[in-house]
C-alpha cells in the first residue's frame, strides 16, 4: 500500500541518527556548545520515552510511533499510504473533523457514511461505501462528538474484511472501562490504533500522540516524519507523568464519578431532551435551543461547544466534564436559564 515515491524516499539523516551512544565531546550537529539545558536535539526515535511507554501499553517499541499530537500520525498515514487526487479514506459521520483536514490538505478524496441513529457503525452503508480508492478507515472510539464506543465486534469484522488500513483512535479510551485494540496488533497487519496524552494524563499543551502499528508502519512514519518532531522538554515531563501513572488513575476516577453526578444533573433539567450515553470525559446534550444556550452560557463566562450544525447533533452541546465547582456552576447556570433568572444573578 505504500506509495511508491515514499517506498523509494531515502530519508534526511540527522547528526543524532547517525551517532548513538555516550561520548564526551558532541561536535557534529553544529549546536550551541554552551549548556542552556536544552542546547543539544532531542532524540529522533525518542527511544527511552517508547521504553516507558511500552511497559505502560504492553506494546514492543518498535511498534510504538510518537508525533506532535495525533494530528500527526494521521496526517502522515495518509501522506504515506494515500496517492493524492486518486485515493480517498473513510470516515463514519459525525466524528473527530481532523481525518477530513488531513485528506484535503493531501488531495486525497472523502467518502461519508452516517452512523446510525444511536450513533454507531451502519456496516452495510460502510460496505456500500469502500471501493478499490478507499484506502484507510478512520473509526473514532469513544466517538467525539457522540461519545460512545463503537461496537467492538463491528470494527473487529471491518478490519478482518478490509484490504486498506483500519485506524481507531482511542483518545479517550481511559474513560471507558473498554479493552485498547492494542491487544488486537498481533492478530492484524492492517491495524492502527492512535492514543494521546492530552486526555486522561493532562498533558495536552505539550502535544503528545502515540501510535502503535506493525513494525512497517511504523518504519514508513519514521521515514517521513520530521527529524526532530518531539522536542526535549516534552520527552522530559512525559517521562516524568509516566513515573507517576496513579495519578493519572486517580483524574480519571474522578472525572468518572464527575461524568455521573454531571448526567444525572443535566437529566434533571427541563431544558435537556436527551444525554447520551457516555464512554469519555464529555457528555453529548440535545437541548432545546443549542446554539442559545451556548450564547448565554458565554455571555455568563462559561463556555461548552455548540455541535448543532454537526450532522446528527441538531440541538446538541458537547460538555467536557469539569471539576466539582466548574459543574456545579454550570449547572446552576443553566437551570438559572430555564428559570429566567439575569446573568448577574447566575454568575455570582
Amino acid at each position: 500500500m505504500v506509495r511508491p515515491n515514499i517506498r523509494n524516499l531515502k530519508p534526511y539523516s540527522s547528526a543524532r541518527d547517525e551517532f548513538r551512544g555516550r561520548a564526551e565531546i558532541f561536535l557534529d550537529a553544529n549546536e550551541n556548545p554552551y549548556p542552556t539545558a536544552y542546547n543539544r536535539y532531542p532524540d529522533p526515535l525518542q527511544l527511552a520515552l517508547k521504553e516507558r511507554i511500552s511497559a505502560s501499553k504492553g506494546v514492543p517499541s518498535p511498534r510504538i510511533f510518537l508525533g506532535n499530537g495525533s494530528d500527526e500520525a494521521i496526517d502522515l498515514l495518509i501522506r504515506a499510504f494515500c496517492e493524492p487526487n486518486r485515493d480517498a479514506i473513510l470516515v463514519p459521520e459525525p466524528t473527530y473533523g481532523m481525518y477530513s483536514v488531513c485528506a484535503d490538505i493531501n488531495a486525497v478524496q472523502v467518502q461519508r457514511v452516517l452512523l446510525s441513529s444511536s450513533y454507531d457503525l451502519d456496516l452495510p452503508a460502510i460496505r456500500s461505501a469502500t471501493d478499490r480508492s478507499t484506502r484507510i478507515m478512520f473509526l473514532c472510539s469513544p466517538n467525539n462528538p457522540s461519545a460512545n464506543l463503537l461496537s467492538r465486534e463491528t470494527v473487529l469484522s471491518i478490519v478482518e474484511d478490509f484490504d486498506g488500513l483500519v485506524v481507531v483512535d482511542e483518545a479517550y479510551i481511559d474513560f471507558s472501562g473498554s479493552e485498547s485494540y492494542t491487544t488486537q496488533l498481533n492478530s492484524y497487519p492492517n491495524l492502527v490504533v492512535l492514543q494521546t496524552f492530552s486526555k486522561a494524563w493532562g498533558l495536552a499543551g505539550l502535544r503528545l500522540g502515540m501510535c502503535f502499528a506493525r513494525e512497517m508502519i511504523v518504519s514508513v512514519l519514521n521515514k517521513i516524519k520530521y527529524p526532530y518532531n518531539i522536542n526535549c522538554q516534552t520527552q522530559e515531563l512525559v517521562l516524568k507523568a509516566l513515573a507517576n501513572e496513579s495519578q493519572k488513575d486517580r483524574w480519571v476516577n474522578e472525572i468518572l464519578n464527575e461524568r455521573a453526578k454531571l448526567v444525572a444533573a443535566l437529566n434533571d433539567l427541563e431544558m435537556v431532551r436527551h444525554v447520551y450515553p457516555s464512554d469519555a470525559n464529555f457528555v453529548l446534550v440535545r437541548v432545546d435551543d443549542a446554539s442559545g444556550t451556548y450564547r448565554l452560557l458565554m455571555e455568563m463566562g462559561t463556555i461548552v461547544r455548540d455541535r448543532s450544525r454537526v450532522v446528527l447533533c441538531e440541538d446538541c452541546l458537547r460538555i467536557t466534564v469539569g471539576t466539582p465547582k466548574e459543574n456545579e456552576t454550570l449547572i446552576r447556570q443553566l437551570k438559572g436559564l430555564g428559570s429566567g433568572a439575569t446573568n448577574k444573578q447566575l454568575t455570582t
